[in-house]
């Protein structure tokens, strides 16, 4: 197995989700808006006493507070807990990408290599299909790898925005990890882990194909020559298809990756399916894209960043 796919994947992979980590903050931050919040109830005991009611109470529904979007959010949170909380489980996306985006980087490669002519992936000219493919299996068995991290991204990420009572307050990755284990039981190290598998197969399909295959064709018409004005061009491509095609799909995961569950209490969500009904319910359908700019304004810069470095870092390793 050659491993330099893997090493390369790797290291372009952290740099990405590194300098991009703020803008996924974000994004979670947008996905999980309205979620706990859907119209309260509160009650108050009246003052007349012909009130009939049960209990003597009269209860008054509270409409959610008004959504906001990329910046204010942003601005929010500066404010609220400081300029460092938005590298807030930064250690989970080192880990996340060092265990699932070297996965799948290097599985891609290896399957390119494969199923082509060419013993160099570089002039392989695989069909579209067989790309996708590729993606499906290597975005598949990266995630499965790589949802601890995942779901210990996702809580910390989100761990600013509840009450200071109810916050987690993971110290690391490595403490949240333990912490699950400890309190949830293994299993919760792989909750959604069928949602994540399924995100990732979509990420992955669309993002290295699409990047392969727009690569190609700005070469073959002789648009622009094997550079960086050709490597940032397919890497906006690829995003941007990436970002239409999962972003669903994510709003479910990170719903469901965050719940908390009480002890002898009754989970918000049975599974992902009655996640999505109760979101489509509650908020509408286009709840599905809630944070879709910050995940293409996140997608985008993490797909340039991720290919351009990737191309860089093959350069370096071409000889060894």
């Amino acid at each position: 197995m050659d491993l330099k796919g893997f090493v390369e994947g790797g290291i372009a992979s952290i740099i990405a989700g590194a300098s991009t980590h703020p803008l996924d903050l974000i994004k979670v931050r947008m996905q999980l808006q309205g979620e706990s919040n859907p119209a309260l109830v509160q009650a108050y005991r009246p003052t007349v006493a012909a009130l009939n009611t049960p209990n003597g109470y009269i209860s008054l529904h509270i409409a959610p507070p008004p959504r906001v979007g990329l910046i204010s959010i942003g601005t929010q949170i500066v404010k609220s807990e400081g300029a460092t909380a938005l590298f807030s489980g930064v250690s989970a996306t080192i880990l996340r990408q060092t265990l699932y985006s070297t996965t799948r980087m290097g599985l891609y490669e290896i399957l390119k290599q494969k199923w082509s002519d060419h013993s160099d992936s570089d002039t392989a000219k695989l069909p579209i299909m067989k790309k996708i493919a590729a993606g499906l299996i290597a975005g598949s068995v990266g995630a499965a790898v790589g949802n601890p991290a995942d779901v210990a991204m996702v809580r910390m990420q989100a761990d600013g925005r509840l009450p200071i009572e109810q916050r987690r307050n993971y110290k690391s990755v490595v403490d949240a990890i333990s912490q699950m284990s400890k309190q949830e039981g293994i299993a919760s190290l792989w909750r959604g882990s069928a949602l994540t598998v399924n995100r990732a197969m979509i990420v992955t399909a669309s993002q290295l194909a699409t990047y392969d295959q727009v690569k190609e064709m700005i070469l073959e018409k002789g648009v622009m020559s094997d550079g960086i004005g050709t490597h940032v061009t397919a890497s906006f491509a690829a995003g941007f298809v990436a970002s239409v095609a999962s972003n669903p799909i994510d709003v479910i995961k990170t719903r469901v990756m965050n719940m908390k569950l009480e002890a002898g209490g009754v989970a918000p969500y049975s599974g992902a399916l009655d996640c999505a009904m109760k979101t489509v319910r509650t908020e509408g359908v286009m709840a599905l894209y809630k944070g879709f700019i910050p995940t293409i304004s996140r997608q985008g810069p993490f797909t340039v960043v991720l290919f351009v470095t990737l191309e860089q870092v093959r350069k370096l390793f071409k000889d060894l």
